[in-house]
């Protein structure tokens, strides 16, 4: 299958995630600069990591005005997979694409560390490749990654199972000292209505390959292949 990595001025994951796709998992990928308006056959749409516009008035909020991202918001109406993730995740909200806010960590502070998140369903096009109630080890980095909604929102996202990342302990026990930005309801990631488009504040491609000593991150882009494939 075909991945297209949208960059924008600022992305700094794009080529990592390029490296993934290409050299661990063996399939194709594009980078597609952010000016374009086609996305050139792609499968799949990353919107990689990174300060895109320096992240200049709130993060994610100018790269949400891209001449691609009309492209975007096409193909994932129309049931394309696209993944988001850290500064991706900010940039979807800013678009419309995915519902609530990210707001600063509630320490006010930049983190960067690995964290334990809990897979809370298996049955996404993100997540068909891990157990059920699986406990993933996946790295952080982000001042902004604060998830805020209100309680009628949370309440209907729940409802819809949207929730799919919860921040937990390496058992799984989510809860509050486990949460390291203050998130609501402890969100790490979360689907749109139709469960095609995934926000993820963690990044799965700093962890997916053995030489990293974490392949944890690779279930998150195997399940896309995996899910691809399968409907094929």
């Amino acid at each position: 299958m075909k991945f297209g990595i949208i960059v924008f001025p600022g992305s700094n994951c794009d080529h990592d995630c390029r490296h993934v796709v290409t050299k661990v998992l063996g399939q194709e990928a594009q980078f597609i600069w952010h000016k374009e308006r086609d996305l050139c056959g792609s499968d799949c749409v990353i919107l990689p990591g990174g300060f895109s516009y320096g992240d200049y008035l709130r993060s994610g909020a100018m790269a949400a005005c891209s001449p691609i991202m009309d492209a975007v918001k096409g193909f994932a109406a129309e049931g394309g997979l696209v993944i988001g993730i850290c500064n991706g995740f900010q940039i979807l909200q800013e678009a419309g694409l995915l519902p609530g806010a990210l707001m600063r960590n509630d320490n006010l502070k930049f983190i960067c560390r690995d964290v334990s998140v809990h897979v809370e369903r298996t049955d996404t096009p993100f997540t068909c490749a891990c157990r059920s109630g699986e406990v993933l080890r996946i790295p952080i980095a982000h001042m902004d990654g604060n998830f805020f909604a209100d309680k009628k929102l949370i309440t209907r996202m729940e409802k819809q199972r949207q929730l799919v990342l919860r921040y937990c302990d390496e058992e799984g026990n989510v809860a509050e000292e486990y949460n390291p930005n203050g998130s609501m309801e402890a969100v790490a990631g979360l689907v749109n209505d139709a469960g095609n488009v995934l926000g993820m504040m963690p990044h799965p491609e700093r962890c997916s390959e053995s030489q990293l000593g974490n392949t944890d991150g690779i279930k998150i882009f195997k399940s896309i292949v995996q899910w691809t494939k399968d409907r094929r």
